[in-house]
């Protein structure tokens, strides 16, 4: 199926950001979605904005981290569309600090979003692209993955590991399924910073206020990768702003 019109696409960490915009812009373009994410309210807002404009959209309440939260929103989608297109693995969190904070709570919850959550959207939805012979994930990393600043250390580890998992999963995939890598440089989203030590998550507010790029930016990236006909496989996207070194 060629385009975005039609496609079921199911969105974690879809209640806000990156998420948000790319379930709004694929809704304009006629997707039917399956909104993942842990906050209700956050979810059913934006369900409601994709319904006031004509558009098809479900929630579902989710974290990443259990395997049984990603089966059921695969199955949602399966239920609801009869079957499922597209999986953007997009939950994250930013929780950045020097190593010698020793916030380990934080590496923790990096490691299980980031790492955990994103073998656990495979396994759920892998199957489902098998029986079907056709589907695409669609994993977002960032450019950590590429440049390693600090005290982004473990923040940048788990984004490396979002490419790696990804190109391992492109190699695997075969002729039927498309693996596409979206690394997005400084994003203005309501995680920059969150739960960073309030040093860091001033200069990094400061940083975002100077430079950096909206989710729209993003979506559409994650739209063009989607939208190219089946048998071409968009595998890495890079959307940074200018500025940024």
């Amino acid at each position: 199926m060629p385009g975005v019109e039609g496609k079921v696409v199911a969105i974690t960490g879809a209640g806000s950001g990156i998420g948000a915009a790319t379930a709004a812009y694929l809704a304009g373009k006629g997707a039917r979605l399956v909104l993942g994410g842990r906050r209700e309210d956050r979810l059913n807002a934006v369900v409601d904005r994709i319904a006031v404009q004509g558009g098809s959209a479900v929630s579902a309440v989710i974290d990443v981290t259990r395997r049984e939260d990603l089966k059921r929103l695969t199955d949602t989608a399966v239920d609801r569309y009869g079957g499922l297109d597209v999986l953007v693995s997009n939950a994250g969190t930013m929780a950045v600090s020097p190593f010698d904070e020793l916030r380990q709570d934080d590496w923790d919850a990096m490691v299980a979003t980031h790492v955990t959550g994103l073998l656990n959207g495979i396994g759920a939805a892998l199957p489902v692209f098998r029986r079907q012979r056709s589907g695409q994930f669609v994993n977002v990393a960032s450019t950590a993955a590429y440049v390693v600043k600090s005290p982004q250390g473990v923040y940048a580890a788990t984004k490396t590991a979002v490419k790696v998992l990804t190109e391992g999963l492109r190699q695997e995939s075969g002729p039927h399924l498309r693996v596409t890598l979206v690394s997005p440089g400084f994003t203005d989203t309501e995680g920059v910073g969150k739960g960073a030590p309030p040093e860091e998550a001033a200069a990094l507010a400061r940083a975002r206020d100077e430079i950096a790029i909206p989710p729209s930016a993003i979506a559409s990236a994650i739209g063009y990768a989607i939208e190219q006909p089946a048998g071409i496989d968009v595998s890495e996207i890079v959307v940074r702003p200018t500025a940024q070194a």
